[in-house]
């Protein structure tokens, strides 16, 4: 059995994946962003099985790179990194955010903590192979604009949103390419189109699927042998945004995250 990290494990689909996991006898290591919801949550998680909770906030770097410090210091053995939590695009006309680094919301939660958070965990994942890199996308993507990445000209939510799948989807398959034969995969996939969770309501969407319905394509790269590099629809292989492939544009997101991140 797998030792899982799921990011956003306390609403929607991650809560549901969590308690999918936990039943089939994993260790579910369950992050969230409230104390009181994440420790209700593994209370509820320890009935079916083993669970344990971290607390942080992904719109804070410093509390990202503290997370997987924590996560790799307390389980070695961790072989499964599921980053599932997201910001949706808000609700309709809703003014640009920042996160507390100064970032613009969307990018730094859908794709900058995802970035840190999986190279703070790589050297265990590395050590237990074969581990696995579940990274939650959208069919909804966007290219970056490399000449304002933090989208301050023209905002809208819903942009923001896609242009920070859009990134995680690409980083995704330069990621594979770094990691190949390393006994690590790593791949993206869009779980359900307007699944019903608080991020689709907020956008004022009347939701088109269940969250159920979301699981399966999470749950299949999460525990079975796959390949690396791919994108997938559910559980269907797809395509994402053919700019995504695009290894100048791959190399371009790669120089500006390196910037955003002051790496």
């Amino acid at each position: 059995m797998s030792t899982v990290l799921i990011t956003g494990a306390t609403s929607g689909l991650g809560r549901y994946v969590a308690f999918e996991l936990v039943r089939s006898g994993h260790l579910v290591l369950a992050h969230g962003r409230d104390r009181a919801r994440t420790e209700r949550l593994v209370e509820e998680l320890r009935t079916e099985g083993a669970a344990e909770g971290f607390v942080a906030d992904l719109a804070r770097l410093a509390e990202v790179r503290d997370l997987g410090a924590r996560v790799a210091e307390a389980h070695s053995g961790l072989d499964v990194l599921i980053n599932n939590a997201g910001v949706g695009g808000g609700t309709p006309g809703s003014a640009r955010e920042l996160s507390a680094d100064g970032h613009e919301l969307r990018l730094a939660v859908n794709y900058l903590a995802p970035v840190v958070l999986t190279r703070a965990l790589l050297p265990v994942l590395r050590a237990n192979p074969p581990a696995r890199i579940v990274n939650v996308g959208s069919a909804g993507q966007e290219p970056v604009d490399f000449t304002d990445p933090e989208l301050t000209r023209g905002y809208s939510g819903i942009s923001a949103y896609c242009r920070s799948k859009f990134a995680l989807a690409a980083y995704t398959f330069t990621l594979a390419e770094e990691l190949a034969g390393s006994g690590v995969s790593v791949n993206v996939l869009h779980p359900a189109t307007y699944m019903d969770t608080a991020m689709v309501r907020e956008g004022g969407i009347t939701p088109w699927n269940s969250v159920a319905d979301g699981a399966p394509g999470v749950l299949a790269l999460a525990t079975r042998e796959t390949g690396s590099g791919a994108y997938y629809d559910g559980i269907r292989p797809a395509r994402a945004h053919e700019a995504a492939y695009d290894g100048d544009v791959r190399e371009r997101l790669a120089a500006v995250t390196e910037q955003l991140l002051g790496l």
